[in-house]
């Protein structure tokens, strides 16, 4: 079990990237790789700075098997040893790192039979400027969480910067919007979650998870 288990920009991707996606169904696009879908698998997904990590939190508190995002992780390591794949440096080597990190953890956790909770995901790295790579794009069909996705929608109240998330709000928003049009394009249906305190949150969360594997 994985060490961290707790209790130039533009909107769409090119279109030979979204004509892959859209097949995504077709076990031809998974390179050949066995599907694997993980119904107790949930992601919470959204733009930056809308509550998803206090959410993560919340739940890890109440018992609840959780991941933590790999993005600031790989951002924090990345800035300790000088290296460049970071989103304001190198965007594509970031973006293959996260990617490949998401898919190492969801396939570490492949024989988990819990519910698992994932603070984002593999699609995560996807557009925004980058075009993944055929190979990027067969894993991540390859690789199925619960079909119904954690959307986190923007909130300008909590919204900060700091000093690994250096996007503005506007940006944020436009990532929001780029997520939500990604989990449709790989078969996904976002679950809005609400603007409210942490704890009623991550209950809704919790609650909803519990209806979606029933």
């Amino acid at each position: 079990m994985p060490a961290e288990l707790t209790a130039g920009r533009r909107d769409h991707l090119p279109p030979s990237t979204a004509r892959r996606r859209a097949s995504w169904r077709d076990p031809a696009c998974s390179g050949g790789k066995p599907l694997i879908h993980k119904p107790n698998f949930f992601l919470l997904t959204g733009g930056p700075g809308v509550g998803k990590t206090t959410v993560i939190e919340r739940l890890a508190a109440m018992g609840e098997v959780c991941i933590p995002e790999t993005h600031r992780a790989v951002i924090r390591d990345q800035a300790a040893r000088g290296g460049s794949a970071l989103p304001w440096a190198d965007h594509a080597a970031y973006c293959t790192l996260t990617a490949e990190r998401d898919i190492a953890r969801f396939d570490s956790l492949s024989g988990e039979t819990r519910r698992v909770f994932f603070d984002r995901g593999v699609l995560d790295s996807f557009g925004q400027g980058f075009d993944p790579p055929a190979a990027l794009l067969a894993a991540a069909r390859a690789r199925r969480y619960n079909r119904h996705a954690f959307l986190f929608p923007p909130w300008a109240e909590i919204y900060r910067t700091d000093g690994e998330r250096k996007q503005d709000f506007a940006e944020a928003e436009r990532t929001y919007g780029h997520v939500k049009r990604l989990l449709a394009e790989f078969g996904y249906e976002g679950v809005d979650v609400p603007r409210a305190g942490p704890e009623e949150r991550a209950r809704f969360v919790l609650q909803t998870a519990k209806r979606l594997a029933a």
